[in-house]
């Protein structure tokens, strides 16, 4: 009885699970909200309002350290390098 049951049961997990389990993802997959172009939008100008506020810190902590000599900036400022661009 063994001998036929477990190859049965295989076989449909194979051919019958498997399937079921992929198409299922799958669908959920597309049916996955997407990002819209206003969010695109929205998403560009919040990078580059931070970066342009990055800057600000950036030219502060200059100052700062200009007028005061054992001021320590709290990172370096040449190590941050934001320079991508993700439509290329």
């Amino acid at each position: 009885m063994e001998d036929v049951v477990v190859p049965i049961f295989i076989c449909g997990m194979l051919f019958i699970g498997m399937p079921w389990l992929i198409f299922h993802y799958v669908t959920k997959w597309k049916q996955a909200p997407r990002i819209t172009e206003e969010d695109e939008r929205l998403l560009d100008e919040m990078h580059v309002l931070a970066r342009r506020l990055e800057e600000r810190l950036q030219t502060i902590e200059r100052i700062v350290a200009a007028d005061n000599p054992d001021f320590r900036p709290a990172r370096s400022l040449e190590a941050d390098d934001y320079s991508f661009d993700r439509r290329k």
